[in-house]
């Protein structure tokens, strides 16, 4: 027989033995989720004793094992949420956080135009655009085929009408947009090695890493994007707080003009936007 309550604090000291940083709230939501239970069921039944499905026993048992070997919650549960929707998460994407709604929420102002999002992981920026927007079309590329099926798969899901295309940066895109955005990898060799194992060790490494001081696809994305953007095109970039000045350099040298840098909640710099104009 077990209670919710020794169930709880068994899964919270297993957790703070591996060093997860809030042993009790992810133990919670382990918990939640395997049984099924919110707060107030919780809170009712927390002391009962019972006897729990050994299915259940077991699968939380081994969700706790596998947060404690520092696996993100977030791939235990299979789902994040952003913008206010779930989205379905794995190993093979990027783990949508709160800091990317800075970029959705800038696009968004624009309400209209034809957008292109590149390295589109889950495709959380792609499909919020979709959703929430008012644009013709929403179109978005990655070069993982892996990732692009957790995208689709998250466009099924929640009913956003986004074509998808495999490839390196524009490699598969043919036509032109009136928005080109993206949250490309921009961390150092350096900083990968500094973060918590759960994004170090266990969240895509090349969805992470930017060659080049991190400025690798900025550049990249900056030369070619004047071949895949209508006239007066807009360019918007997520970026890591301390990359504002390179970020804008680089789009200065290609010829892009009304150049602006967003912060987001915490007043970190985390959007660059721009404007490229055909005429000299």
């Amino acid at each position: 027989m077990n209670t919710y309550a020794q169930l709880l604090k068994e899964g919270k000291q297993i957790l703070e033995q591996a060093g997860v940083s809030e042993a009790e709230l992810d133990a919670w939501y382990l918990l939640s989720d395997t049984f099924s239970i919110d707060r107030t069921k919780f809170l009712i039944e927390r002391n009962t004793s019972k006897q729990l499905e050994l299915s259940l026993l077991n699968q939380y048992q081994e969700r706790l094992k596998q947060r404690a070997m520092r696996i993100p919650l977030q791939y235990i549960l299979g789902v994040q949420e952003f913008m206010g929707m779930e989205f379905i998460v794995n190993h093979h994407v990027l783990i949508p956080r709160q800091d990317t709604e800075t970029i959705v929420e800038e696009v968004l102002k624009e309400k209209s135009g034809t957008v292109l999002d590149l390295c589109t992981g889950s495709g959380c920026i792609a499909i919020s655009l979709s959703k929430l927007g008012t644009f013709e079309r929403v179109d978005a590329t990655d070069i993982s085929k892996k990732a692009i099926l957790i995208a689709k798969e998250n466009a099924k899901k929640l009913k956003a009408d986004v074509r998808f295309y495999e490839g390196d940066l524009f490699e598969a895109i043919t036509e032109t947009y009136d928005i080109i955005v993206s949250n490309p990898p921009y961390i150092t060799k350096e900083v990968i090695e500094t973060l918590q194992p759960e994004v170090r060790v266990h969240e895509p490494y090349k969805a992470l890493y930017g060659p080049n001081h991190g400025l690798y696809f900025y550049e990249q994305i900056s030369k070619f994007a004047m071949n895949y953007l209508n006239p007066n095109g807009m360019i918007f970039y997520e970026i890591g707080y301390d990359q504002a000045n390179d970020v804008c350099h680089i789009l200065k040298k290609y010829g892009y003009k009304k150049i602006q840098v967003i912060q987001d909640l915490a007043g970190k710099d985390r959007v660059v936007k721009a404007r490229f104009s055909f005429e000299n």
